[in-house]
């Protein structure tokens, strides 16, 4: 996962469930859901990460320093607040527009199995 893989437009910006999908398809960029667990429970992307909001701050060390980064939560406002502080603390950031309910609307490929984060 490499600045060479970035998309066309600037760290902080939407990127659309298409775009998203396929960049996390094709190893290009670190999904991140900032979900609650049990929405994260209920259903998530396949290959996303999950680190809940409010506990960011202390986990932005699981991060990966040197990746793109892709944030989703249910339909985009929390994953708009994750990128806005993730783009200050200057990791490269984008939001997922829609959330998962654009993702599973699209039909993009999601799972309920349990991973480890």
């Amino acid at each position: 996962m490499t600045h060479d893989a970035a998309p066309l437009s600037e760290p902080g910006a939407d990127v659309s469930v298409a775009e998203a999908n396929a960049a996390v398809e094709a190893g290009a960029v670190w999904l991140l859901d900032v979900r609650e667990q049990s929405e994260w429970d209920a259903g998530h992307a396949v290959g996303a990460h999950h680190i809940p909001l409010g506990s960011l701050g202390a986990r932005q060390d699981e991060l990966p320093a040197d990746a793109d980064i892709f944030v989703v939560c249910h339909v985009g406002g929390r994953s708009r607040m994750a990128v806005d502080a993730l783009v200050g603390a200057e990791y490269r950031a984008w939001n997922v527009a829609g959330g998962m309910v654009a993702w599973e609307a699209a039909g993009a490929p999601t799972t309920s199995a349990r991973v480890d984060n």
